[in-house]
């Protein structure tokens, strides 16, 4: 019997060395990228995020999330199931406000700014036999409008009312992601689809190599109604297949966005290591081209996160 508790003191006496000796493991940092549809400018930048996070930043664990893109994202991020979210400049701002109309349960308080990426356009894509040119063309006709509450069916909703439009005024109104407007108005089961994203975007492209298209155009006057965050702006010709004008529409800013509880040491490798690979993510896609560390705070909608802001205080953009 007292070999036995012999036995189990030294054992235990083992053990607690042991314990006292170890080293603690240091915490894995999980990060998730929520970025928007597969066949979008999310979804390629975010996996290029990923690459650069998971490579830069030590013990990462990172995870690419196609989602309907901004409002999703940013709810997403005020329940805690990312890291860092693609998100349009009105999105962010309606979020913050709290906004129910725009698809959020009340003030998304948790949201802290990263950076102003590139701009989203507006762009409206109609088949050529539709015979639709202008905003006024769409009565009667079939659109898509984007995922339900989505960043692009927000920017649709804005446009419409200001080119004095209702939903009630088409002929049918689809909720649907880029890839899937696309296939439709390529079977011929639907007219035109609208899509808020970077220029050059793959879906449209690939539209346009399929069957002749029409770009019409949002007027700058309808563009200065609805005010901040949107500005007028031009397509330039030879951006799609069959594009030979240049086409006024409107654009919003882009933004990357965290949230308040990740580390301050998370939000600025994120902040940094964003801004040494743009070529990296200009190789993903070609809106990255946009990106500019001197216009990174321009017209951020949420308080910024304490780590990037550490990092634009070291790179003299703030004081």
């Amino acid at each position: 019997m007292l070999n036995f508790r012999t036995k189990l003191v030294a054992a235990g006496a083992v053990a607690l060395s042991l314990g006292l000796g170890a080293v603690p493991a240091k915490a894995q940092e999980f990060i998730n990228v929520l970025t928007g549809g597969t066949s979008g400018v999310y979804y390629p930048l975010g996996v290029a995020l990923s690459e650069i996070y998971g490579k830069g930043i030590e013990g990462a664990r990172t995870q690419v999330q196609a989602t309907k893109a901004s409002v999703e994202n940013l709810n997403l991020l005020q329940q805690g199931k990312g890291e860092i979210a693609f998100a349009l400049g009105d999105s962010v701002k309606l979020a913050a406000e709290g906004n129910t109309e725009a698809g959020y349960p009340g003030k998304l308080d948790k949201l802290r700014g990263i950076a102003a990426i590139y701009p989203n356009y507006i762009q409206i894509v109609a088949s050529k036999e539709s015979g639709i040119k202008t905003l006024a063309d769409l009565r009667g006709k079939s659109l898509s409008v984007g995922a339900p509450a989505s960043g692009t069916e927000l920017n649709a909703r804005a446009i419409f009312a200001a080119a004095g439009l209702k939903y009630e005024d088409l002929g049918r109104v689809e909720y649907l992601p880029f890839a899937e407007s696309v296939e439709l108005i390529k079977n011929r089961q639907l007219d035109a689809t609208l899509q808020s994203a970077g220029l050059g975007v793959a879906s449209i492209r690939d539209l346009a190599t399929s069957l002749p298209i029409n770009v019409v155009a949002v007027p700058a006057q309808d563009v200065a109604k609805i005010g901040s965050p949107y500005l007028a702006v031009v397509i330039p010709k030879g951006t799609y297949e069959g594009q030979d004008e240049d086409v006024a529409t409107a654009a919003v800013g882009n933004f990357l966005i965290t949230r308040a509880d990740v580390s301050d040491d998370t939000a600025y490798q994120m902040t940094k290591l964003m801004f040494e690979h743009l070529d990296q993510l200009a190789a993903a896609h070609a809106a990255a081209k946009a990106i500019d560390p001197a216009k990174a705070l321009d017209g951020m909608p949420v308080p910024l996160h304490p780590g990037a802001e550490r990092y634009y205080k070291e790179k003299g953009l703030i004081k």
